[in-house]
């Protein structure tokens, strides 16, 4: 009865559809599945098609110009804007952005919420709230967040990619950034 159970919850879990494509994009960007999953349900409850107020667009709602920054680095420039809503495409290059951004806090004590920061409010913003103590202690950044709304972002990701983690075992998902 349990077994049956719990193969009805993995039919019915949200976002499973995109697996696939997020567990090719964790595994060609070393970036942690769970967070990656945790991004797509924030950025567009896993609407592939979901297009944003300021023009990003797919599950990871990715703007023209960081796909086109992914796709120079990967020699697929241009990229047609079409393109991003093609859920693996979309996935690979929100997931390279993201883990651009990851890899530009390692020196702090967890680059997760100054990558997310950055992913949601950009890298200008982040560079403002991260001064003194702020600078490498996350908790403290958190609260230096200067947008209500980028700090609760950064929140509820960390907080699904929770949720999310015992989906993905030995996935890379005890270490989001190396």
């Amino acid at each position: 009865m349990i077994a049956g159970v719990t193969g009805w919850w993995f039919l019915l879990r949200p976002g499973r559809q995109f697996e696939a494509e997020i567990l090719t994009a964790s595994r060609r960007h070393r970036v942690d599945p769970a967070l990656i999953k945790a991004v797509i349900w924030q950025e567009s409850r896993f609407n592939p098609v979901a297009v944003g107020a300021a023009g990003e667009v797919g599950l990871m709602q990715v703007t023209d110009p960081a796909a086109q920054e992914w796709a120079s680095a990967v020699g697929a420039y241009p990229l047609p804007r079409e393109h991003l809503f093609n859920p693996l495409t979309n996935i690979l290059a929100g997931s390279w952005y993201l883990k651009r951004s990851l890899n530009r806090h390692l020196l702090t004590d967890d680059p997760l919420p100054f990558g997310l920061a950055e992913y949601n409010a950009g890298r200008g913003n982040v560079l403002k709230w991260a001064r003194g103590l702020a600078a490498t202690n996350s908790e403290a950044f958190i609260e230096a967040i200067g947008f209500p709304s980028t700090r609760q972002y950064v929140r509820h990701v960390l907080a699904r990619r929770l949720r999310y983690l015992p989906e993905f075992p030995g996935a890379l998902a005890n270490s989001p950034v190396r």
